[in-house]
């Protein structure tokens, strides 16, 4: 059984003056990240954009909700900074998984181990058939991946943010 459930984590990220946002594991750790800056929030824009200019509808491009990971002992809570429905979402605090096509993850200083190691194997696990990881590096390098037979993820590509936004997602087979 979980110490902390999805609805005191979710009064914690009300509660919050600071804007951090606490999370989840499905095995029940709790993590705590800072707000995000005007570039994290810049990125997350570009890309909710160039969705929804490639026909995806904006009711279906969320950015910052939470979603249920599923654990050994009751739901995990991760709230990936942009997610792509199949379909319009209800309104709730923590989404099930059900029609999420894609995660996308903005690695901020203090979030590459969390974003790069754990939520990698944690969304993989949960089934999540793409993963996004945006560096903050000079040339904003997206790591598109890709959820294998084995329920791990493959790297498909890894791209400038830039020379992402020039194609199509359906290249990248997020189809709206």
């Amino acid at each position: 059984m979980l110490v902390v459930t999805l609805d005191d984590l979710a009064a914690m990220n009300a509660a919050d003056r600071h804007g951090h946002r606490y999370e989840l594991s499905p095995e029940g750790a709790l993590s705590v990240t800072p707000l995000a800056d005007s570039e994290h929030a810049a990125i997350a824009s570009r890309l909710s954009a160039w969705l929804a200019m490639a026909g995806w509808p904006a009711d279906q491009i969320l950015q910052a909700v939470g979603v249920k990971i599923p654990g050994p002992d009751g739901d995990g809570g991760r709230i990936p900074d942009l997610t792509v429905w199949s379909a319009p979402q209800p309104r709730s605090v923590w989404l099930p998984l059900t029609g999420l096509v894609l995660a996308v993850e903005i690695v901020s200083p203090g979030s590459a181990a969390m974003d790069e190691v754990v939520k990698v194997r944690e969304y993989a696990q949960a089934g999540i058939p793409r993963y996004w990881m945006v560096e903050r590096d000079a040339a904003q390098t997206v790591t598109l991946h890709v959820l294998g037979p084995d329920n791990a993820y493959e790297v498909s590509a890894k791209m400038p943010l830039a020379w992402l936004l020039q194609t199509k997602p359906s290249d990248h087979h997020v189809d709206g």
